[in-house]
């Protein structure tokens, strides 16, 4: 396991290059968004077209309705808030193909509330025909191109950028929860970038005698309702997710969803941003303030099982997954 530079990049080359009716566009992120390299390789396949998200958004519509497969590339935040409109009714509503890449979700940027795309999950779960995926590790950077391009409707990816860790030895599977620790006290439920913050507070509670069930999730709507019912039989305590994401409508809202529709008495836990907005500040700083670290799990499960692990900070960075990440630094735009 390493740190890979620009996982996207070169994965939306090679997954791109034999199919034609790829086209790849930009909202002036070309840079910024890793399809620069495609830019230069493949200049008839790449349109600029410039802060002007509503138009591209009814422009990739109408080449999805003359069977290309746009590629829309920007941050997430400006793939719905301004253009909804045009997404609804050029892109949804007619369940055309066009694949929504959204880079820097949640708090994985330092722009502040007008860059940080904390909503939408809650927002595009809503919406009538999309499909949301979630990427938590360089390998599942690489490999979401082909599961989102396989579906017959429009999907919205959360990408993340920049150095990505790579967690994961298989690829992304579609409507698949990944397994990464066996357990039977309590289910931790992460995705994004909270994965890795589980899977440091997992080791150090599996050293303190805790026996923990994580899973990831990176297929959000549709979600894989049966394969998590089970998971939930097996635990004693109780339920925590962790997300990079309000806990208004986004992971931890499909859980409980799920309690009350199956009619399942287990507490639940809800980690992320606590009905608030964000600000500018490194990644670190923001997953510490707004309880989207291991330690915030930590205490989560301790609040679960009744009673303290003894688990400090300073135990979880001994534990700190190193092979895999450093201190991590703050995204530029």
């Amino acid at each position: 396991m390493n740190i890979v530079t620009k996982p996207y990049a070169n994965a939306f080359i090679n997954f791109a290059h034999d199919k034609p009716e790829i086209l790849c566009l930009s909202a002036d992120l070309t840079s910024s968004c890793e399809i620069d390299k495609f830019r230069d390789q493949y200049p008839n396949r790449f349109f600029s077209m410039g802060m002007t998200e509503q138009h591209t958004l009814s422009f990739c519509g109408g080449l999805a309705m003359e069977g290309y497969r746009p590629f829309f590339h920007t941050f997430s935040v400006f793939l719905y808030r301004r253009p909804y409109d045009q997404l609804i009714n050029s892109v949804a509503y007619s369940n055309r193909k066009v694949r929504l890449m959204g880079f820097l979700p949640g708090i994985t940027t330092p722009g502040g509330a007008t860059h940080q795309a904390i909503e939408d999950i809650a927002v595009l779960r809503s919406v009538p025909n999309m499909t949301i995926l979630e990427t938590g590790d360089a390998t599942e950077v690489e490999t979401v191109l082909e599961v989102a391009d396989a579906v017959d409707g429009p999907v919205y990816v959360r990408v993340l950028r920049g150095l990505v860790p790579r967690l994961f030895t298989t690829p992304f599977q579609f409507n698949q929860l990944r397994l990464l620790n066996h357990g039977k006290d309590i289910l931790v439920i992460s995705a994004g970038i909270t994965t890795e913050e589980a899977m440091r507070a997992t080791k150090a509670l599996t050293a303190a005698g805790v026996n923990i069930m994580h899973v990831h999730v990176s297929t959000l709507k549709p979600f894989a309702t049966d394969a998590l019912l089970e998971l939930i039989e097996m635990v004693k305590y109780g339920i925590v997710t962790i997300e990079n994401h309000t806990v208004i409508g986004g992971l931890g809202s499909i859980v409980a969803d799920i309690l009350a529709e199956y009619g399942i008495g287990k507490r639940l836990i809800k980690l992320g941003l606590q009905d608030t907005f964000a600000h500018g500040a490194s990644r670190p700083y923001l997953m510490k303030k707004f309880g989207l670290d291991a330690i915030a799990l930590v205490h989560a499960i301790e609040k679960l099982l009744g009673s303290t692990t003894n688990i400090s900070e300073t135990d979880l960075q001994t534990v700190r997954l190193d092979e895999v990440h450093s201190v991590a630094k703050a995204e530029a735009l």
